[in-house]
């Protein structure tokens, strides 16, 4: 009997000891603007969005132990950088996830390549991610240039407006808007009459739209995001533009911007987003969690995208059964079909870019709103194999030749 009972001591530490060794640790970090221009689309609220994913996930998947940390990129690519490589070597970080600025985006993205980790893009636009910077590490979530060229420009252009300017913010992201943009102009029979250049996170935009003024364009296209667009169009709407006969295309418009701006002066906007708090029934009861963290605020089609970003590389992870190997991770995230509660079913393409539908929206009139955060109507949605440019059109190195 004693025999017996110091086998069975040992089997059951041996199992115990077996179901330690299966569970995966993970390390993620979300590496956002805190502090500046672009922290309500991102920030703080991108970092309740990943504490929600970590939290429903381990729920029902024991064998992963997750670790969250966050980081301020400032908007400075070195600063993005910098902290990158410190998470990825010193601090074991699998993932990075976020990034709103394309500018730090493309640079982290190399880092995560080079140190052959993973990286999650929600917050930055430049299609170039999944083009010609692709890589087998980056996988890009929520929305691009691309996507937002041919929703809100096509529209404008089928309705109309066929000459524009455009203000763009002077880095990559306002430079791949204004290009995928202005092509889409142009394909559909438009013209461009020029453009302007503002610095990142600008206070006095009244010398760019005097001169957008002076274009006779019928459209501003305002290339630049967050803090950016807020003030670009307050400050438009004091210059009478809108009331002048000119039309301004918020070419990437979030809802805590719409929020930023108020009704009156935020209706009548069109603008493309893939994720709209209130647009259904799982997005409301998201958004009413998210709100314990984030009070009298309106959550972001970036921080959905963390989210849901965080649920399906944990579902690669676990499949894996690690994390250490960034590219085995990211093959597996492409193998698996996306599903979650907040963008539905969908897929990761071999450039690494998440397809799922995109909608076409138009910002209410105050007396159409019925609560706080009612902000849009529904003008189009543009299925998830139109949303997003063609494979065979990006220049990727992974899938071209």
């Amino acid at each position: 009997m004693k025999r017996l009972s110091v086998v069975a001591a040992l089997s059951a530490a041996l199992a115990c000891g077996a179901a330690h060794a299966q569970q995966v640790t993970v390390k993620i970090g979300v590496l956002s603007d805190m502090s500046s221009l672009y922290a309500d689309l991102g920030g703080p609220g991108s970092v309740a969005a990943a504490k929600m994913a970590i939290a429903d996930f381990t729920a029902t998947h024991k064998d992963i132990k997750v670790e969250l940390v966050s980081g301020d990129h400032q908007n400075k690519p070195d600063v993005g950088t910098s902290i990158a490589a410190q998470w990825y070597d010193r601090d074991n970080v699998d993932m990075i996830i976020d990034v709103p600025n394309s500018g730090v985006a493309l640079a982290v993205s190399n880092v995560a390549k080079e140190k052959n980790k993973v990286f999650i893009v929600s917050g930055a636009a430049t299609s170039d991610l999944t083009g010609p910077k692709c890589n087998a590490n980056t996988v890009h979530w929520t929305y691009d240039t691309w996507m937002l060229a041919n929703g809100t420009g096509k529209a404008m252009v089928k309705t109309g407006g066929d000459t524009w300017f455009f203000l763009t913010a002077d880095y990559a992201f306002g430079l791949a808007l204004e290009r995928d943009t202005a092509a889409v102009v142009k394909a559909n029979g438009g013209k461009v009459l020029g453009q302007v250049r503002h610095p990142l996170n600008t206070s006095d935009f009244s010398s760019f739209l005097l001169q957008a003024q002076a274009s006779k364009a019928k459209v501003i296209g305002l290339a630049n995001a967050g803090g950016d667009t807020i003030n670009s169009i307050k400050q438009a709407a004091e210059f009478g533009i809108v009331k002048g006969g000119q039309s301004l295309a918020g070419l990437l418009v979030f809802a805590s911007d719409v929020a930023a701006l108020g009704l009156p002066t935020a209706q009548g906007l069109v603008l493309t987003e893939t994720w709209y708090w209130d647009m259904t029934d799982a997005n409301r009861a998201w958004t009413k969690r998210w709100q314990q963290e984030r009070p009298g605020k309106v959550p972001t089609m970036s921080q959905a995208g963390v989210y849901a970003g965080i649920i399906h590389y944990l579902k690669a992870v676990e499949a894996v059964k690690s994390a250490a190997d960034g590219k085995a991770v990211v093959a597996e995230m492409k193998q698996l079909p996306t599903d979650d509660p907040l963008f539905g079913k969908g897929s990761v393409r071999a450039d690494g870019r998440v397809l799922h539908p995109a909608y076409l929206f138009e910002v209410k009139k105050p007396d159409e709103s019925k609560y706080f955060g009612d902000f849009y109507k529904l003008r189009a949605t543009i299925p998830a194999d139109e949303a997003f440019r063609p494979l065979k059109d990006g220049g990727c190195p992974l899938v071209s030749g």
